[in-house]
């Protein structure tokens, strides 16, 4: 089985390769800018906003399935146009497309989003994100498009280098924001099975734990062994950003459906 993952040099992607290879698929990523594709993983330059050459890297790889993890937070061309790209050119050649959605699409509320609940974003990047969702569904209802939330991990991981900045006294967590990380290994794994599956439509990927992003950072302060007297801390409200607080998924769908366990972002860290 040849699997494209569009997205290689990110956090994310690039743990789906290095799961691929292991169980012995052949494996193609790409990247835009920075060639750090995994051991093992035949590397190919792609901009994801120009059509033409997506459809011809699909057509030239002829993967058997598609793993579309671009994104870029400020920028919609990329997050939401290059999606439709990918998901064009997968459904032109016959693959299976697992896409890669994001929490940031709801608002926020308190009580826990479903898969199917229907995007409500209220800032750009999640408005973004759920354009690429509607744009995925329309050209290949088949996709599975997997929501999930903060990707921790090691120091490779956006959030835990945020919280590492913070526990530095650069910058601060906010207090009232509140998500359900997922460790990066466990979504690689559930991404690769849904490749290998034909569910199609939205599923919350994320952890059992709902946290905030200040208790995150206390979570890594005890796992890097720092002080957390350190960290410094804020609320959404008081900050101006308009952005989604708590959001919250409930991912018991697929801790049914997938083989890979899910595990808490305290099993994780604690």
């Amino acid at each position: 089985m040849t699997l494209l993952v569009v997205g290689a040099s990110g956090y994310l992607g690039g743990e789906v390769c290095r799961r691929a290879v292991a169980a012995g698929q052949r494996v193609v990523g790409t990247y835009h800018a920075n060639p750090g594709a995994p051991a093992g993983v035949e590397a190919r330059r792609l901009d994801v906003t120009d059509r033409a050459a997506v459809r011809a890297l699909v057509a030239a790889v002829r993967p058997a399935a598609v793993v579309s993890t671009p994104y870029r937070y400020d920028d919609w061309t990329v997050t939401a146009d290059g999606a439709a790209n990918v998901a064009y050119a997968a459904a032109e050649a016959g693959a299976r497309l697992v896409h890669l959605s994001s929490d940031a699409l709801h608002a926020g509320r308190p009580e826990p989003y479903a898969d199917a609940d229907v995007p409500t974003p209220v800032f750009a990047y999640g408005a973004a994100k759920a354009a690429a969702e509607t744009a995925v569904r329309a050209v290949d209802p088949g996709a599975a498009l997997v929501r999930t939330s903060l990707i921790v991990g090691d120091e490779r991981s956006k959030q835990v280098r945020l919280c590492l900045a913070a526990l530095a006294g650069r910058g601060a967590l906010f207090t009232d924001e509140l998500r359900c990380p997922v460790d990066v290994g466990d979504l690689a794994a559930a991404v690769l099975e849904l490749a290998a599956s034909d569910y199609a439509g939205p599923l919350n990927v994320a952890g059992p734990d709902a946290v905030s992003r200040a208790e995150l950072g206390l979570l890594v302060a005890r796992r890097f062994g720092l002080d957390p007297g350190g960290l410094r801390t804020a609320t959404s409200a008081a900050s101006g950003l308009v952005r989604p607080v708590e959001v919250r998924l409930d991912s018991s769908r697929a801790a049914g459906l997938l083989r890979t366990r899910l595990r808490g972002v305290h099993e994780l860290l604690g």
